[in-house]
């Protein structure tokens, strides 16, 4: 009998995820084909980017590589970008893949399918804002994170090998955007500020040389989480000298700042645009599938596409019904953790010809890493209900989500030694990259 032929696009936490549980469930038994594409050759977990954008964590030290996942774990890798779908063929067009110097290595393949997981995750959505796409930097993604930090290297180490005093605004940050990101990146900011003067960077203050600035449109920082949450990090934030301005619609950005709808200029060396999400333009015309004015896929709660039931979508490109609410299942990696694991079990169903489980989500609460000064969150749960936490348990807590997202990938023992390894590493090397 020819196995089933599954093919995931997109090797974020969802994607690789469900990959892995797949090729282990059913790639070793050769019950099925799962094979996995993307774009890069290395995962790496999405909200550890602001660390990465801040060099408090280093992304090449921590990555996943999908060659040798694949290897492990059953199932095969695919070097490539979607550019096309045909339904009735039940193919994928991948896009040749060129190198630096724009010269294919990769020739243009058509991948044919039996079920189809789309799991291409989101980018900024900088909402038609005149400026923002020319003049402001973005966090989608590592080599994005990377750029924006040897970028901020630069301006350090200008500032403190030339004899002048610092410009007023040399060292400004404006970060549009006070949801998660937004908001993690300017305090990882701030420590990575402390740490350079522990490295010789004694000309430059951190406390008046470096400039933090979030502007927010809505009327409190973290919007989407509980009021007490967004209350405690604003707080912290303060504490900390990042300043805040809420109820703030930026209206244009030019290379020496961003300019808000009452008037006022905010001077920037550095801007970084966090204020929204949308899913991949390609997805807007891909072979007559519905999607919605951020151009995720519609999906029905069995996950599967409202136009083609072998076609499903999880993650921050799929819009997800949630009963009983207006709001859709919100763009979290949790809630793509959940449906990985999820479509584990609804293959297993459709290889067999049974019908298939619904997606209910569940809020296991949200959890807000402010560097090394504070973590603070919620935790949701049927014993316990709505539970505020903050300082070293909540920071533990934190962490574990990585950890849980490390097991996932490769079992309990690996991510045990790999804790282990990072604890090691952390008494060799530098607290930040300084390159």
């Amino acid at each position: 009998m020819k196995p089933h032929r599954i093919v995931i696009v997109g090797g974020g936490a969802g994607g690789l995820e469900l990959a892995t549980r797949l090729g282990d469930k059913f790639g070793k038994r050769k019950q099925a084909q799962v094979t996995l594409v993307d774009a890069k050759l290395t995962h790496l977990w999405k909200p550890l980017l602001h660390e990465v954008a801040a060099g408090t964590f280093d992304s090449h030290e921590n990555d996943v590589d999908y060659i040798a996942q694949a290897h492990q774990h059953h199932f095969e890798y695919r070097l490539g970008r979607m550019d096309g779908l045909d339904r009735d063929r039940r193919e994928v067009s991948l896009a040749p893949t060129l190198d630096e110097a724009g010269r294919e290595f990769v020739p243009r393949r058509v991948l044919p399918y039996d079920t189809l997981v789309l799991a291409v995750g989101s980018v900024s959505n900088d909402f038609g804002i005149p400026g923002v796409r020319e003049h402001c930097v973005f966090i989608d993604d590592r080599d994005q994170a990377d750029g924006f930090q040897r970028a901020v290297m630069r301006n350090y180490i200008h500032a403190q090998t030339h004899p002048e005093r610092l410009s007023a605004h040399q060292l400004q940050v404006v970060i549009v955007g006070a949801g998660a990101t937004g908001v993690e990146l300017a305090a990882e900011m701030h420590n990575m500020a402390r740490q350079l003067v522990v490295y010789g960077f004694d000309r430059i203050n951190p406390e008046q040389d470096l400039k933090l600035v979030i502007i927010e449109a809505a009327a409190r920082i973290l919007p989407a989480l509980p009021e007490r949450l967004s209350t405690a990090a604003e707080k912290q934030l303060h504490k900390i000298g990042v300043d805040v301005y809420t109820g703030r619609r930026v209206t244009r950005v030019i290379d020496e700042g961003v300019q808000t709808h009452d008037g006022q200029f905010f001077h920037a060396s550095h801007r970084v645009w966090a204020a929204g999400i949308r899913a991949p333009a390609f997805l807007r015309e891909l072979a007559g599938l519905e999607t919605n004015r951020l151009n995720q896929l519609v999906v029905r709660p069995t996950l599967q596409t409202t136009r083609d039931d072998n076609i499903f979508a999880i993650g921050d490109c799929a819009s997800c019904p949630q009963p009983g609410k207006d709001r859709p299942v919100p763009p979290t990696a949790q809630a793509a953790h959940q449906q990985a694991a999820l479509l584990v079990k609804a293959v297993a169903r459709r290889i067999h010809g049974k019908s298939l489980p619904e997606f209910i989500y569940r809020d296991r609460g949200s959890l807000i890493s402010l560097a090394h000064y504070t973590t603070l969150g919620n935790i949701m749960g049927n014993l316990m209900g709505n539970m505020m936490i903050e300082g070293w348990f909540a920071r533990l807590t934190y962490r574990m989500l990585y950890r849980l997202h490390q097991r996932a990938l490769h079992g309990t023992l690996p991510m045990l030694l790999l804790m282990f390894s990072d604890f090691l590493q952390q008494r060799a090397r530098p607290r930040m990259k300084l390159h």
